[in-house]
């Protein structure tokens, strides 16, 4: 009986498995041309894993014929909550901390979107799907090209350090900060005894664009800068 439910029903399950994975693949690519760790394959797979597992409870009473009916639980939401979750641990997979500086969280709400769409291609809504996927790919290609182009305020972490008899006052670097249209908060100074190395570490912050750039120019040129580092923060 199952190998007969098996067949009749090849055609709707291997359409929706197909729909899964074009969807996958085309929220996969666009985070493959822009160099994502997750791409096409991962984004293919995770769709289509999705709807396997929906499929499973969209099918479970043809699977399951003869058992008592009160053996059975037809709740397609239990098995997207646990969908869900494993898509959790994938996510927070691609997120990457360098430094001060945190990537991946685009490409880990991409995998969940698909993880998503997986879910109700897998439970045959395929207009609501179509729907997710073009909006998808609207908010990763339109919206990113958008956000990059807004003013967006920029933070990062400003060290310097000088000479100890030769270093700029407080004053004086602050000016040279707010020359290059750069606020300072969080100022800290440390002196380190046997070098005789002074050191300044502030947070900054602009919402001009080559601001940092135009900063890292001028502390270079500066006779009396021994070394600094600036350290953006955020994606």
């Amino acid at each position: 009986m199952l190998s007969e439910v098996a067949v009749a029903d090849t055609a709707p399950i291997l359409g929706r498995l197909l729909w899964a994975l074009l969807a996958g693949c085309l929220i996969g690519m666009e985070r493959s041309i822009r160099g994502r760790p997750a791409g096409l394959r991962t984004h293919a797979l995770v769709c289509m894993s999705s709807t396997l597992l929906m499929l499973l409870t969209v099918y479970q009473w043809e699977l399951l014929q003869g058992m008592p009916l009160e053996t059975i639980r037809v709740d397609p939401t239990r098995m997207a909550q646990g969908v869900m979750t494993g898509i959790g641990f994938l996510g927070a997979g691609v997120i990457m901390k360098e430094k001060l500086t945190i990537r991946g969280l685009t490409t880990a709400a991409s995998i969940w979107m698909t993880a998503a769409i997986g879910i109700i291609i897998g439970m045959g809504f395929f207009a609501p799907a179509l729907y997710a996927t073009a909006l998808t790919l609207i908010v990763l290609s339109i919206l990113g090209w958008s956000e990059r182009r807004l003013p967006t305020r920029r933070y990062a972490r400003l060290s310097v350090s000088f000479k100890h008899h030769e270093r700029m006052n407080k004053d004086e670097l602050y000016q040279l900060i707010k020359d290059h249209h750069i606020s300072a908060t969080s100022p800290s100074y440390e002196l380190d005894a046997g070098s005789e190395v002074f050191q300044y570490q502030m947070t900054i912050n602009t919402n001009k664009k080559d601001a940092f750039n135009n900063l890292s120019t001028s502390l270079g040129l500066s006779e009396s800068v021994k070394s600094f580092a600036i350290q953006l923060v955020g994606d």
